[in-house]
């Protein structure tokens, strides 16, 4: 082979070769003479693959791929393995996010459930001038008496919960006739209400299941009127809150699953419910505003209830997956090599000589690169930085 010994050396982060001459008037071959232009290529394996070099490597003549200058100081061979895109992060098990009863109703507070109480479908959450104030099952809220002649999704919400409180007779759809009405004064009868066959603004409170009671907004006595909380309230199963950076939000998305490790060790799977963008002001005119990724996780199967019964409130790590690839060819991060005409390329080493070969990337990994192309394979043997 022509020329001297190669060095390596670097410049602005990346690793590059250098053929020294041994004579005068000997240069380094173009075709294969790195470049300095790698700041680009060399943020972009940096910020996925932690710190890692990459080499712009001009390959000239139009050619994909170029014969080494020199054997890398180091090779690692080529290994197929499943790669995981993971990030634990802090998280607060408790009961989730907390909720706001709000009355419609003028008058007197004369019953309020205490912290920690547990109310179901069609119990008092809470009673008005003495009468009580029940909860069903909804996503959404009250926003207007039900009487006759009254249609929409909200009577069918009302008359799926008057059907599983197990009143009859209707038909339970969007409309409410006097088939319902009738069903719902036999319902306000065991309520002790007045029996007018209509639902008035406030009597019912929705909510997506059971509730707990998280505290107590007012009491016993004191007045009340529309507008007015009166409580705050969670529901009974058992989850997780934390907040991730912007950066990060990839990792979080709304059904996913997620694996919590609880303070004794044991790690249970959870189900992401809930990821929204929450703007924190700063708390003066030098402290700018600061924007989170709150996320909700809750812990719904047997064993994770289970699990995380023992615990009130506590410190939990929560694991994110935001990829995986099963069995595909990888190698580190730092045997990347960025090419000059695009992409990245491998330096791969077969006995005493070596060559330059384009690679199409993958998920990037605990330090390692899915890589495919033409010559990769288990085994092969793959130059790296010292």
């Amino acid at each position: 082979m022509p020329g001297g010994p190669v060095g390596r050396r670097q410049v602005s982060g990346a690793t590059v070769d250098e053929r020294a001459p041994t004579a005068e008037g000997d240069r380094p071959s173009r075709r294969r003479r790195p470049r300095r232009r790698v700041a680009l290529a060399v943020a972009a394996v940096v910020a996925v693959g932690g710190g890692a070099s990459a080499v712009l490597l001009g390959t000239g003549g139009g050619s994909a791929s170029g014969t080494a200058a020199a054997l890398p100081p180091k090779t690692a061979p080529v290994t197929k393995q499943t790669l995981r895109d993971t990030q634990t992060e802090d998280g607060q098990l408790g009961y989730g996010p907390t909720y706001s009863a709000t009355s419609r109703l003028q008058g007197t507070l004369t019953k309020v459930p205490e912290s920690g109480d547990v109310i179901t479908r069609g119990r008092e959450l809470y009673e008005v001038d003495g009468k009580p104030v029940t909860l069903m099952y909804g996503s959404k809220p009250s926003y207007r008496p039900l009487e006759v002649g009254t249609e929409g999704s909200d009577v069918l919400r009302f008359e799926k919960n008057l059907r599983a409180l197990g009143y009859d007779g209707f038909t339970v759809d969007k409309e409410y006739t006097e088939d319902t009405a009738d069903a719902v004064q036999e319902w306000q009868d065991d309520l002790g209400l007045e029996e007018t066959g209509t639902v008035e603004l406030g009597r019912v409170v929705f909510a997506p299941g059971a509730v707990r009671v998280d505290s107590k907004q007012a009491s016993a006595g004191d007045p009340t009127s529309p507008g007015r909380k009166v409580l705050t309230y969670t529901g009974t199963d058992k989850a997780v809150t934390l907040e991730l950076e912007t950066t990060d939000q990839r990792m979080a998305k709304k059904g996913a699953e997620v694996e919590v490790t609880l303070p004794d060790d044991e790690t249970v799977k959870g189900r992401i419910d809930e990821v929204s963008t929450v703007i924190e002001p700063g708390s003066g005119q030098s402290e700018e505003a600061k924007t989170k990724v709150e996320v909700t996780v809750w812990l719904r199967s047997a064993k994770a209830r289970k699990a995380a019964a023992a615990y009130a409130l506590a410190s939990v790590d929560v694991t994110f997956t935001a990829g995986t690839r099963e069995d595909v060819l990888t190698v580190p991060v730092s045997a990347l090599l960025a090419l000059e005409e695009g992409g990245f390329g491998l330096e791969v080493v077969k006995g005493a000589a070596s060559s330059y070969v384009p690679v199409k990337t993958g998920l990037f990994a605990d330090g390692r690169v899915e890589v495919s192309g033409d010559g990769i394979a288990e085994g092969t043997a793959v130059g790296v930085p010292k």
